[in-house]
């Protein structure tokens, strides 16, 4: 019992990190708008995927290298917003659903979400106080990364779904292609004012 009881603290750390608002949640939130629930699911699992390797890999020593050389977190954060602002870009200018006539207008892929989280920086912060504070001591250390990682997921697997939801609830009301396209443009800005917190 002494060695499970991380798990509550650590359950109301991934909660207040996964449920508030950043890059993810943002992108969620247009997705689950644009495409609805289901065609949202890969964009879900390719985060909690993504994440669950990056948090395994910074138990498992790969956290020893964003600590050791400082240069390695500027790049990923330069890396990581660039392709947070591309990605806002997309959000904004993406057409009503019911314009939508060519391939182009896909949600975000397994792999695309699960690649994200390697640039994002509020993954690797996450990751790194997830490891750093309720990591296991005592007994096999990569089952512990990865029961850790496991559970990080677990919880927060709800929270993000939350956003997808909420998207898929404004959608319903988003009536007129004026509406989408301030909806889309909103949700971009929103997704794109996160580099400011990434780079400050």
């Amino acid at each position: 019992m002494e060695a499970l009881a991380f798990l509550g603290p650590a359950a109301l750390y991934m909660i207040s990190m996964t449920i508030t608002p950043g890059p993810n949640n943002m992108m969620l939130t247009a997705s689950g708008a644009n495409y609805g629930f289901m065609r949202t699911l890969p964009h879900i699992f390719g985060i909690l995927g993504g994440c669950f390797l990056l948090f395994a890999g910074i138990a498992l020593g790969l956290g020893l290298i964003f600590e050791r050389y400082p240069a390695v977190q500027m790049t990923l954060r330069v890396v990581g917003s660039a392709y947070l602002l591309y990605l806002a870009w997309k959000i904004a200018t993406a057409p009503p659903p019911d314009m939508r006539q060519r391939s182009e207008g896909k949600p975000l892929s397994f792999w695309q979400a699960a690649a994200f989280q390697f640039a994002n920086p509020k993954a690797w912060v996450m990751g790194l106080a997830l490891i750093a504070g309720f990591l296991p001591e005592g007994g096999d250390p990569i089952m512990n990364a990865l029961l850790l990682a496991a559970f990080a997921e677990l919880v927060g697997l709800p929270c993000i779904a939350l956003w997808a939801g909420f998207g898929v609830a404004i959608g319903q009301w988003l009536d007129t292609p004026r509406a989408w396209r301030i909806f889309n443009w909103t949700m971009g800005g929103l997704t794109a004012a996160c580099v400011y917190f990434i780079l400050a």
